[in-house]
């Protein structure tokens, strides 16, 4: 009966869109006590079946306006239930403040780190994650210190949570580039915590997508298609249409990545709806600033990959020489990355003299990179040029990237 409190208590709690921290706050506040002594820890170990609430159950009972008997209530069966991010959170509480007196933390200090992270995340566009790893971890770091040991009213807390946040997704991003897969996880998962303690499931869905995004593409399919699934789930119908479609273009990838005709269908669907969702974006509505980068071109870039991997090179080509041929060529990386996928696309065309010309360039664009995803597409077009290793332009290129 405990874990049935424990999940009803949950359940009603995401019907809402709290964090746990925002029950903790709401429970206290229906006890009418002060100091707040339940917290998020308490309500993680209620939900959890850790602990049972008993004294506490009618003032969560009153908080979630239901009564005492609803949360005793036993489960119904599981029919179809969608993924959460729930379950993707870190385990302990790395973001539990710390007992005593830090430093008062204001607003000033919450906009410095906002332009840190705004500058880290502009650094990525132009440097790769070998680069950038180090800076990016003592950020992190730093951010989550402040907040622990620092001292600062609710919304100043709030804000402080939302940009740390937003740091564990670039400084994740940057992780996993750098190849550092299991930081990058811990990192994301980091970063959901703070996004849904600070109620911003706009944020929170932003970075599961990115974590969803690694586990398709190291392996782990079957789990990013289901976070893929929670991040646009929980953010729910309210989220900004650019962030809706970045959403929807992750769901792409992930069924994409999962393999199967069936899997197949579903992401050209989630490709559709993606641009659905973009379009209904209108000029001068307010969204996230770290969805700056998301428009047309780099729904495109996604489309022109998911066809990659399906096998539909007549579909992929156009749309990699169209992206290709509008992209800004400083950043290097990802000029890399997409011209990786037309040399596949090529190979899959029958086109190996010109997947040959294309592979070269993304080798010679990857060597002074310091990016394990683009090191890993290298290895990918050099074994799908092995088709055609008896084309001489073909026969050159794998003779001279042997080691590769």
């Amino acid at each position: 009966m405990g874990s049935d409190i424990g999940a009803n208590i949950r359940r009603l709690r995401e019907q809402r869109g709290w964090s746990q921290a925002r029950l903790a706050h709401e429970v206290c506040q229906a006890a009418q006590v002060s100091g707040e002594p339940v917290g998020r820890q308490e309500i993680s170990r209620w939900e959890t079946g850790k602990r049972t609430p008993r004294e506490w159950l009618p003032f969560i009972a009153a908080a979630l306006a239901v009564s005492v008997d609803a949360l005793r209530a036993d489960l119904p069966p599981a029919v179809g239930s969608l993924p959460t991010l729930a379950d993707f959170l870190p385990e302990g509480d790395p973001l539990s403040p710390q007992p005593g007196n830090g430093r008062r933390i204001g607003t000033g200090q919450v906009d410095d780190l906002q332009q840190r992270v705004h500058g880290l995340r502009l650094a990525d566009d132009v440097l790769a994650g070998g680069d950038l790893i180090r800076p990016a971890l003592r950020e992190l770091r730093s951010a989550v210190k402040l907040y622990r040991e620092g001292s600062f009213s609710g919304d100043v807390g709030r804000q402080l949570l939302r940009q740390i946040g937003e740091l564990a997704q670039i400084a994740g991003w940057i992780a996993s580039d750098a190849g550092q897969h299991s930081e990058a996880e811990r990192i994301y998962r980091l970063g959901i915590s703070a996004a849904r303690q600070a109620e911003d499931h706009t944020l929170a869905g932003n970075i599961a997508g990115s974590l969803a995004y690694q586990l398709s593409n190291t392996g782990r399919e079957s789990e990013g298609l289901t976070l893929a699934q929670a991040a646009l789930n929980d953010a729910g119908a309210d989220a900004p249409p650019k962030a809706r479609a970045l959403y929807l273009d992750r769901v792409a990838w992930a069924h994409t990545r999962a393999g199967g005709t069936d899997h197949g269908q579903q992401a050209i669907r989630a490709l559709g709806e993606a641009g659905q969702a973009l379009s209904e974006d209108t000029p001068g509505k307010e969204s996230p600033a770290w969805l700056y980068w998301v428009d047309a071109g780099e729904l495109r870039v996604m489309e022109s990959r998911v066809y990659t991997e399906l096998h539909r090179p007549l579909r992929a080509v156009p749309l990699l020489r169209d992206v290709l041929g509008e992209y800004d060529a400083t950043h290097t990386r990802e000029m890399a990355l997409y011209l990786s996928w037309l040399a596949v696309a090529l190979a899959d065309g029958g086109e190996p003299e010109e997947a040959a010309e294309v592979a070269e360039r993304v080798i010679t664009l990857s060597a002074d990179v310091q990016s394990e995803r683009t090191a890993e597409r290298v290895r990918v077009v050099l074994g799908r040029l092995q088709e055609y290793a008896d084309v001489p332009e073909v026969a050159a290129l794998l003779e001279e990237n042997q080691a590769a």
